[in-house]
């Protein structure tokens, strides 16, 4: 497996910032960038299109929902590999019950034996306080258990806090 660095911050840390610039130092053009936002209402159209518009376009892009095992198939595996962001991703597996740590192992199966660097986006929930609501606390559950288990994986992992990268584990 490539070299992992995990990639955490609030909304609007500088986290995919941070993020499509180490992949550019990293892959230059020879990045697949996965994206897990899904279009819905105006505000996140806004966002997702400001994402693209800060992309290379010589970056290939492609788009998944809750399975992200079978996108992760379609990267060329000498490429660099952003994915941006777990944070929706496991959003889309709770939207249509799929199992979290299931889809991750099919994805993380994939992932052993690729190329150089994989890049992983992920806000940061476990700063705050216990949700009342069902659902919002095992979104948080699941979505810290898996913070846990790829940071076991990765040789980097940085928290992005005001656009300042902070080493949690290895270098920034």
């Amino acid at each position: 497996m490539g070299e992992i660095t995990v990639v955490l911050g609030g909304t609007r840390s500088g986290k995919s910032r941070f993020a499509l610039a180490r992949a550019r130092e990293l892959g230059g053009d020879r990045v697949t960038f996965v994206a897990t936002a899904r279009p819905g209402d105006p505000d996140l159209d806004e966002r997702i299109a400001g994402h693209r518009r800060v992309r290379p376009t010589t970056w290939r892009t492609l788009e998944t929902d809750s399975d992200l095992a079978k996108t992760l198939a379609l990267a060329d595996p000498n490429d660099i590999l952003l994915i941006d962001s777990l944070t929706l991703w496991v959003s889309a597996c709770l939207d249509v019950g799929a199992e979290v740590r299931a889809g991750w192992d099919a994805a993380s199966a994939l992932l052993a034996g690729r190329g150089p660097a994989i890049l992983v986006v992920s806000d940061e929930v476990g700063l705050g306080v216990m949700p009342p609501n069902a659902l919002a606390r095992r979104f948080l559950d699941e979505l810290g258990m898996l913070h846990q288990r790829i940071a076991a994986q990765a040789s980097r992992v940085v928290l992005v806090v005001a656009g300042v990268p902070v080493a949690v584990k290895g270098a920034p």
